[in-house]
């Protein structure tokens, strides 16, 4: 059964940055799908197991946005 987590990403702007934070997050294992809303900073993470909110946070840092 998937897990599903929802978290906010602050500065991002465009779609690239969009692109970025999906592309972090995508590699955090176990992540089956990524979903960003540029409007709202939703990155919502569809997992088989939950997901570290670390390593959430890492991903995030490494595109170069920071979590709410």
């Amino acid at each position: 059964m998937s897990q599903t987590a929802t978290y906010t990403v602050t500065g991002m702007t465009c779609g690239h940055c969009v692109a970025s934070v999906t592309e972090e997050v995508q590699e955090i294992p176990g992540v089956e799908n990524v979903d960003v809303v540029l409007d709202t900073g939703a990155v919502t993470i569809t997992s088989a197991d939950p997901v570290d909110p670390a390593a959430v946070k890492a991903a995030v840092e490494e595109a170069g946005y920071q979590l709410a």
